[in-house]
């Protein structure tokens, strides 16, 4: 498979989407999903997947440019899938959501943008934030309004809302040495854009509750164990492991997508709903006192620390550098 940086799209032989495709696609021009500065989009036509591997700029943290790039994206999904209806076999299938930073998935929310928001009593720009992160997340939990299956493939840390992207797909697959938590409760905040709604179907209300005021780090094999990760991958075969699972479920897939669809329909989790929950994480987060946000300002240099460290060695590491010490609420 060929990834480029910002590219028009690419199949697996390293084809522009917008030149006719082989395999179902052949039969006429698919268009572009577009030129993103913080998103590497590309297409494996012969599985009829689309890879999204989340680089964004500087801290690997949802910016507003790369949920800005994300919107944009998950808006040019839908034509590329209309653009092949007429072929005879299914035109999209599958949508992957990945990383391309080694050891890093993604770090969350934007904390050095909270921190500034929050110092000048902004409650406006923290809502405005809240609501760009949830409506990304929530078009990802209903596959973009299409007859697709959403995976999370998880290669290094998810951590905040990296770990709330990753809850949103149909299915999480992650390698051994992902670590996943929300550290919101360190600077006493909470996870506001979609843990709460997300684990409390999952694991049901105490423990989601548990698990968002512990602020504890978990492995990929704690929560494997718990039915929040669906295929639990050795260390460098994610993507092997996800290209397995797509070529063993695929004769099935129609079944798959909607029995997800109705999974979302008998336990909907909606817009409405995230979107109040970010009203009230926004008025809590304009009440954190100096003290929660030199917490806040602390966590932002453990995530600079890491990603200095990821830069260096291209390995995962210490999620938290000099921060998994620090005391957190009980539930």
């Amino acid at each position: 498979m060929t990834f480029v940086r910002a590219p028009l799209a690419l199949d697996v032989a390293g084809q522009s989407l917008a030149d006719p495709l082989p395999g179902p696609f052949h039969s006429q021009a698919v268009p572009a999903l577009g030129r993103y500065e913080t998103l590497d989009v590309t297409l494996d036509a012969t599985r009829s997947l689309v890879w999204c591997r989340l680089r964004p700029q500087g801290r690997p943290c949802f910016s507003p440019q790369l949920l800005r790039d994300v919107a944009a994206m998950q808006q040019a999904m839908p034509a590329l899938y209309q653009a092949t209806l007429d072929q005879a076999e299914p035109a999209l299938r599958y949508f992957v959501c990945a990383s391309g930073i080694p050891g890093i998935f993604n770090l969350g929310g934007d904390l050095g943008l909270f921190q500034q928001l929050i110092q000048r009593g902004d409650l406006t720009g923290l809502r405005q934030y809240g609501y760009a992160a949830v409506e990304a997340i929530h078009r990802s939990h209903v596959a973009l309004d299409l007859p697709l299956v959403t995976i999370a493939l998880v290669q290094g840390d998810a951590l905040g809302g990296g770990f709330e992207c990753a809850l949103a797909h149909d299915i999480i697959i992650a390698e051994r040495s992902a670590k996943f938590g929300l550290p919101e409760v360190l600077f006493n905040l909470f996870p506001g854009m979609g843990a709460y709604s997300f684990l409390a179907r999952r694991l049901g209300r105490v423990a989601a509750e548990k698990f968002i005021l512990s602020g504890r780090i978990h492995t990929a094999a704690e929560l494997h164990a718990m039915g929040l990760i669906d295929v639990l991958a050795e260390d460098g075969e994610g993507d092997s492991a996800l290209l397995a699972y797509v070529d063993r479920n695929s004769r099935w897939h129609n079944a798959h997508q909607a029995t997800y669809r109705a999974r979302r329909r008998v336990d909907p989790v909606t817009l409405q709903e995230l979107r109040e929950v970010v009203e009230i994480w926004a008025d809590a987060a304009i009440r954190l006192t100096a003290l929660d946000l030199r917490r806040m300002h602390r966590l932002t240099g453990a995530q600079d620390r890491r990603m200095a460290d990821t830069d260096q060695a291209g390995a995962a590491g210490d999620p938290l550098p000099g921060l998994t010490s620090m005391p957190a609420c009980a539930a």
